[in-house]
């Protein structure tokens, strides 16, 4: 009869034990699932072997969704993204997926919103550029509108000084040009970044007297 002779701590992460069954580790577990399974110095496994080993499973693939969150934010759908990539499989990580939201761990609109403020406060991108890098990380249209327009109003964002910054800052690149050019150029260079049409032509409107000039 397979006994468990030993339960002991292990030294990372914090909050796991290793089971010994006859001396050899069989699992590691959070003290939670030990509770939950009832599992005790002395006491058979028979029966918990799958039990045991679903929990282990489990365990180690919310722990690793703890590791790529230490690196950086993601939102859930390109946490899960991330996992299965890693070769955990998908039952595992929908349920760490929960866990981790449960636990206030993992927050899509709060990624957002973190992710658009940084991204228009700090990189003055568009709102239509965040929208397309936020759906790239799998949040939902609706989280997205919500967490940009939050930040636009915290933050008094004007789009349309955003755009003109931008542009003087690339026109500084363009010097020499011909005027044409260098409106063509700069057209093009803010319609990639996603600027709103009306707010690039009232930037190059703003900014006409400047160009061509060395």
């Amino acid at each position: 009869m397979s006994l468990i002779s030993g339960i002991v701590p292990v030294p990372r992460p914090a909050g796991r034990f290793a089971v010994l069954v006859d001396g050899r580790e069989l699992a590691v577990l959070s003290l939670d699932a030990i509770e939950q399974l009832r599992l005790a110095v002395g006491r058979s496994i028979a029966g918990l072997e799958d039990a045991i080993a679903l929990e282990a499973k489990r365990l180690h693939t919310y722990d690793r969704a703890l590791n790529i969150l230490a690196f950086r934010a993601r939102s859930s759908s390109e946490l899960a993204r991330s996992l299965i990539r890693k070769g955990e499989e998908r039952p595992h990580v929908e349920w760490a997926i929960a866990r981790l939201t449960e636990q206030g761990l993992l927050d899509d609109e709060a990624f957002a919103r973190s992710f658009a403020r940084a991204k228009v406060v700090g990189g003055k991108q568009s709102r239509r550029r965040v929208q397309q890098d936020l759906a790239r990380k799998g949040v939902s249209r609706t989280v997205s509108n919500d967490a940009i327009d939050t930040v636009f109003e915290e933050e008094a964002v004007d789009q349309r000084s955003i755009v003109e910054e931008a542009a003087r800052k690339k026109l500084r690149s363009l010097a020499g040009l011909d005027p044409a050019v260098q409106r063509r150029r700069l057209y093009g260079f803010l319609a990639r970044r996603g600027y709103e049409l009306d707010d690039i032509r009232g930037a190059l409107d703003a900014i006409g007297s400047s160009l061509a000039r060395d």
